[in-house]
Order: structure tokens, then C-alpha cells, then sequence
């Protein structure tokens, strides 16, 4: 469902602090623009409790999820408040392993083509490209020249609506968008604005294999 989700659109929200009082709201301008992956990392103010408010709010079809995911706890804790995805900023297998165990889909960060085979072998279902700001296009395109066939790649770091072309041209799956899309303190008005031009440039530029 991880896969399909980003095949709509290949764009996840990351959410760092994020507040409980403001998630149902951002949520809703986030799914209505046509984001359908939302992230919000574990080092946000009381990040299970906008987990929580965040699936209860919106339609089954959009996927919430934490970020900086760090130890088997912590993923026990996501499945409790109704997260599904695991994004974590490394390959730990601890986590990895605990979050198949909890059924829920995994996004580990990776940033070289070892750790992306291992997390694949662990039963990684995205990878999370991080800092993509290191590794650009060709790094992409070598990667993809070895790893499975449907290996989605996903760069998070330094994303922007004009950068977006050059990185499908080499063929990620989408991207994680962090401050470009929200910063704490934005308001949902801010925040639609900003999500409007990224979901533009996913349209604009995506390869004609999505749909």
C-alpha cells in the first residue's frame, strides 16, 4: 500500500514539529492538495498524540507515519497511536525487524548501496535517500543500476519544487519533503500554499510511468 500510495503521489510530508492542537488541520490541507504519505518525526512535541489525531482525521487512503524512528520501543508506541510507516533516519535491523513484526511499512534511511541491499534484505519497502543533499542524480542512476528491479527510492533533504526534475529524470519513486513544505509556527494557509507547488512540480515533471 506504501508503494501504491506513492505511485498517486510521490510526495511525503514531513512534519517536524508539528503540535497535536494544529496536526488535524495541516493534515487537511495536506490531503486535500493530494499528499497521501504524512510523516511526523518523534522529535516533535508529543508526537504520538497528533499520530493519533492525524488517522482519525483523515480518509483511510492516506497513510500516517513517524520519522526518526530509533529503537524497537518507539515502533510499538507508532502502532499504538495508529501509525502505519516507519521512516527511520538510518538502517538499524533492531527497528527494521520490529516494525515487520508489528506489520507496518519501513522506510529506513540509507546512504550507501551496502546499507540499501541489507535494508532490502530485511524487508525495507522504501528507501528513504538521506541526506539527498550528498547524493545527487548519478548517484540515483548507479543505484538503481543494481539494486532489484522496483527498488523505489525515495531522496529526503534539500528537496525543491525546482529541484524535483533532474532527480524523477534519474528515476526516484518521490521524495520526503521537510522545512521546504512546513516549518513550526506555519499556519495551514502557509502550508497549503507551499504544498500546492510541490504537488505542481510532482505533476509537472513525474515520469510517465505514474499514472
Amino acid at each position: 500500500m506504501l508503494k501504491q500510495a506513492l505511485v498517486q503521489n510521490g510526495l511525503v510530508a514531513i512534519l517536524r514539529g508539528l503540535r497535536p492542537e494544529e496536526a488535524p488541520a495541516i493534515g487537511d490541507v495536506l490531503y486535500t492538495a493530494g499528499f497521501r504519505v504524512i510523516e511526523v518525526p518523534l522529535n516533535s512535541p508529543q508526537p504520538y498524540d497528533s499520530i493519533r489525531l492525524l488517522r482519525q482525521s483523515l480518509p483511510a487512503d492516506c497513510l500516517i507515519g513517524a520519522g526518526t524512528v530509533l529503537t524497537p520501543e518507539q515502533v510499538r508506541q507508532v502502532k499504538e497511536a495508529g501509525g502505519q510507516v516507519i521512516v527511520m533516519p538510518h538502517s538499524d535491523p533492531k527497528v527494521l525487524r520490529a516494525a515487520k513484526a508489528e506489520g507496518l511499512f519501513l522506510s529506513p534511511g540509507v546512504a550507501t548501496p551496502t546499507e540499501a541491499f541489507a535494508a532490502l534484505a530485511e524487508g525495507a519497502d522504501v528507501l528513504k535517500m538521506f541526506p539527498a543533499e550528498q547524493m545527487g542524480p548519478a548517484v540515483v542512476k548507479a543505484w538503481l543500476a543494481v539494486l532489484p528491479a522496483g527498488t523505489a527510492l525515495i531522496p529526503v533533504g534539500g528537496i525543491t519544487p525546482d529541484n524535483m526534475k533532474v532527480f524523477l529524470d534519474a528515476g526516484v519513486s518521490g521524495f520526503g519533503l521537510g522545512s521546504g513544505l512546513f516549518k513550526p509556527g506555519m499556519s495551514a494557509d502557509d502550508v497549503a500554499k507551499s504544498a500546492k507547488a510541490y504537488v505542481a512540480a510532482w505533476h509537472q515533471h513525474k515520469p510517465s510511468t505514474h499514472p
